[in-house]
């Protein structure tokens, strides 16, 4: 009896070891179909660049110039880190604070501290980080050709949404004193707007989404100055048509972007991409957003955007251009 119990355990032993290395290969298996999958996607995004700067060059005219025509200003999106051979064009409302903690730890001794323990406001101080315009243009070219070049981009109208919220919605008066008064002035029926932001949200008065909209289509806010980088075109600041990216990320796909980007620097035993906690946009939010802006307002959006859309492969939004 005592030796027919023994070979019942030997029995259940060896079957739950046999489950145990079949869920481990089944794992395994789960695992390296997702690695090939985000590879996959990567190709595919890096592909649809350079499809698309080869394209017309009337729609895409980028890809027929050098970086000899950028001026300085142009490139000062691009942050250097030397020690780890990394070039990050960073594009804001598009977790750029977040990259940006990342690439400031690792100009620290390693091992490096946790990204989130530094206070969003340093990272976005001048001078924090060394810019690719300080180096003299054939050193520019030299990183540009060895270094890993990434950015992380999103979907152009949800950008834009999160842009409005954050710099119309909330307390922020260096946006309202530089904008949100002009706005409210030309846009808002606003003859004499309060003179700090603090008196306007005491009166409710704030630019609407559809102000702040015509604002962006206005011709004239272009000719007095270049777009302020929270809503200025993605390829305007990153130039992708002029500089080949080793890695596209995508605000969408973020943590699992982030993981694979950090894999391909040989860094991921090193550091941690912060986990998004906020909520983010919604793209089935828009319709919401966009149902006080007018439809030919909304198509003129798209157009002023519309190399945004197609550069990173997003769909173009019919149900809100389509009457």
């Amino acid at each position: 009896m005592a030796a027919y119990r023994g070979f019942l355990l030997l029995l259940k032993l060896a079957g739950f070891m046999f489950l145990s290395v079949f869920c481990f290969y089944q794992w395994d298996m789960s695992q390296d179909k997702r690695v090939e999958r985000i590879r996959q996607l990567q190709e595919q995004r890096k592909q649809l660049l350079r499809e698309m700067c080869d394209g017309d060059e009337g729609v895409f005219p980028e890809g027929r110039q050098s970086l000899e025509d950028l001026s300085d200003n142009e490139l000062k999106h691009l942050i250097v880190d030397d020690n780890h051979g990394i070039i990050y064009c960073y594009i804001p409302k598009v977790a750029c604070t977040n990259w940006k903690r990342v690439m400031f730890v690792l100009n620290m001794s390693a091992p490096y501290q946790d990204p989130m323990s530094i206070a969003g406001d340093m990272v976005h101080l001048p001078k924090t980080f060394t810019q690719l315009n300080s180096f003299p243009r054939q050193e520019m070219k030299v990183k540009l050709k060895h270094y890993t070049k990434f950015l992380f981009v999103r979907d152009p109208f949800v950008r834009l949404i999160s842009a409005y919220r954050n710099k119309f919605q909330r307390h922020n008066e260096y946006f309202y004193q530089h904008f949100g008064r002009d706005i409210l002035r030309l846009y808002a029926n606003q003859s004499d707007p309060p003179e700090t932001e603090d008196e306007a949200f005491a009166s409710g008065i704030r630019p609407s989404f559809y102000n702040f909209i015509q604002y962006l289509l206005d011709p004239q806010t272009e000719k007095e100055v270049p777009f302020e980088p929270h809503w200025r075109q993605m390829h305007r600041l990153c130039h992708p048509c002029l500089i080949q990216y080793d890695f596209v990320g995508h605000q969408e796909t973020l943590q699992q972007d982030a993981e694979q980007l950090l894999k391909m620097l040989k860094l991921e035993d090193d550091i941690k991409f912060p986990p998004s906690y906020e909520n983010m946009t919604s793209p089935a939010s828009m319709l919401d957003w966009f149902s006080t802006v007018p439809l030919e307002a909304r198509r003129k959006l798209y157009e002023l955007y519309e190399m945004d859309f197609r550069l990173f492969g997003y769909r173009k939004p019919s149900e809100l251009l389509d009457g």
